[in-house]
């Protein structure tokens, strides 16, 4: 379990090297996409309140914390990538300021309401082309889970599964290899 290593971008803990899942079934957020990802929303940060599903590792929702957003909630349902994330967070000295569930992504969605808590970023980056980010994406928007101005990433693979839904607009669509990232908030009206 964490055979190779990722590092943290910017901000107050730049540079830390945090462990990245081997022969998990889960795919981390290479460096390069990760910089790429937090150049585009750079203007929406620090922020209040962030979601990490699918978290993986930690490493998007740890990068946010990094760049001084007050609080991460990270989801996870794999057991092994679980417990890394937990000693990424640790390690990055993090643990006062997340959040760190164990279960499906869609079914914590589920169980919360916008109406107590709501987040500024989401970052949606799950297994590829298993039709997660329609029924993901619906459940944010029925549970009004995105703040007014906030905004939803979505990694998917290059001629995959669309990251799209009538109730937001694409803010910014970039590719990086075989990696889309996309950017969204909630449209006009919804």
């Amino acid at each position: 379990m964490g055979g190779f290593y990722l590092r943290i971008i910017a901000g107050i803990r730049k540079g830390l090297k945090l462990k990245a899942p081997d022969g998990m079934g889960t795919r981390p957020t290479t460096d390069r996409v990760k910089e790429s990802l937090f150049n585009i929303i750079q203007r929406y940060l620090p922020t209040e309140s962030v979601l990490d599903l699918f978290a993986g590792s930690a490493a998007l929702g740890i990068e946010a914390l990094s760049r001084r957003c007050e609080k991460c909630v990270f989801v996870e349902h794999n057991r092994g990538a679980y417990a890394l994330a937990e000693q990424n967070i640790s390690a990055a000295g993090f643990e006062d300021r997340a959040r760190l569930v164990r279960g499906d992504s869609l079914e914590f969605i589920k169980g919360i309401s916008g109406e107590k808590s709501g987040f500024d970023i989401i970052f949606l980056d799950p297994p590829y082309n298993k039709g997660f980010i329609y029924p993901v994406l619906d459940t944010i928007s029925r549970n009004r889970l995105l703040r007014d101005g906030g905004i939803i990433t979505v990694e998917t693979e290059k001629d995959g599964e669309a990251a799209e839904h009538p109730d937001f607009e694409v803010v910014r669509r970039a590719a990086y290899g075989k990696t889309v990232i996309t950017v969204l908030t909630r449209g006009e009206g919804k």
